[in-house]
């Protein structure tokens, strides 16, 4: 083993960041390197405040280079196309050309990916592929005089975490408040669609019933139960029917990363890095995964975002590091979902454990709490 660890993070993610930290503190003289397209961080809580111009890309896109700068770690930039050698080097595209970055350990955290097989996905919007789709949100409502608004989610049948159903509710209400805040509402028709009849169940029982009650208090009419066929440019295509749609917000299911086809990892059947419970990834030396590339043995409502991701990248980080030192890898982490759901100018807290599950009253006190977190997490960043 060398005498300095040499480590990679693939990703500027919630993980990684977090990854990078926990290593630097935990091991001063290890030369890391993050690779990553661009040396920027979306923020993704506060994509759904871009439609209501709560928040701007200034606000969403965070420079990472003075973060990297302060913990003395090297900027790769490219797209990965690739792992080799039992997860020893990671190929990146870069200007055209394909380049090798060579490590003795490696914390994958680059993010899943969209499945976008659903005929005409063209048409549908979807708010967490990043600023330039919140942007496009914001600019078609604001044009809009009237219309039906249909917003929905998906999932990946064979990875019952894979799935981001809360920004799509924090979208649907926040777009249903702020038509009301504009005098407007009643020009619109908003439509939230959902193949099942439950949506939202990995969030709890208790949380179902809350946001069905509250979609049918302020008069959006939800088509439950029925399988998505396709989108066109006017209309939401299910098994039930169609029904007409100005706008369509849409969030599929989530698969691994396309360069995931040309690594060595085992790949569970939802087409996920396949890992156990401390990260690290199931087979393979010196190598974890974190957040939504990986999948891990968990409860099936188990979140792998934001927060998740920070807690999994801890014991990534920690692992990987007393794997290299000959000690055991055996730190582990408590899967718990916290969610504040937000509503434009208030939100409720969603809580869920594997000992218990609650949801909150809306309260106005919980917004200022999320845009509060939003501003001391980018702040240790920045």
């Amino acid at each position: 083993m060398n005498s300095v660890a040499n480590i990679t993070v693939i990703g500027a993610g919630f993980g990684a960041v977090t990854a990078i930290k926990t290593l630097r503190k935990s091991n001063p003289s290890a030369r890391i390197t993050l690779i990553a397209p661009e040396p920027t961080m979306q923020y993704y809580p506060s994509l759904i405040w871009v439609p209501a111009e709560l928040r701007s890309r200034d606000d969403i896109m965070v420079d990472l280079k003075p973060l990297l700068a302060r913990l003395d770690v090297i900027y790769q930039p490219g797209r990965v196309v690739g792992v080799e050698g039992s997860g020893r080097r990671v190929l990146v595209e870069q200007g055209g050309e394909t380049i090798g970055v060579d490590n003795d350990g490696l914390i994958v955290a680059s993010g899943g990916r969209f499945i976008k097989k659903l005929p005409g996905i063209e048409h549908a919007i979807t708010v967490c592929e990043g600023i330039d789709a919140a942007e496009r949100i914001r600019d078609r409502l604001a044009a809009m005089t009237g219309g039906t608004i249909a917003i929905g989610f998906g999932g990946n049948p064979n990875e019952p975490s894979a799935v981001r159903g809360g920004p799509m509710f924090e979208m649907l209400f926040g777009i249903d408040r702020l038509l009301r805040k504009q005098g407007r509402r009643d020009q619109f028709k908003i439509v939230f669609f959902n193949p099942s009849n439950r949506p939202g169940n990995r969030l709890g029982e208790s949380a179902v019933d809350n946001l069905l009650a509250r979609m049918k208090k302020f008069n959006i009419e939800a088509r439950l139960g029925a399988k998505m066929l396709r989108f066109e440019a006017d209309k939401v295509v299910t098994e039930a029917g169609e029904f007409a749609a100005d706008l369509i917000l849409f969030m599929p299911g989530m698969t691994g990363p396309t360069w995931l086809e040309h690594a060595p990892f085992p790949k569970s059947p939802g087409g996920m890095i396949q890992a156990e419970a401390t990260t690290r990834v199931v087979g393979f030396e010196k190598v974890y995964v974190v957040g939504d590339s990986g999948s891990y043995p968990a409860p099936d409502w188990a979140p792998k975002q934001a927060h998740m991701a920070d807690l999994m990248a801890v014991a990534a980080a920690h692992n990987l590091l007393a794997e290299q030192a000959g000690k055991p890898a055996n730190q582990t982490f408590k899967w718990e979902l916290i969610c504040v759901m937000d509503m434009l100018d208030r939100a409720v807290l969603v809580f869920r454990n594997e000992k218990r599950q609650f949801i909150t009253p809306p309260c106005r006190l919980l917004h200022y709490a999320k845009r509060l977190f939003e501003w001391w997490y980018l702040r240790s960043i920045r």
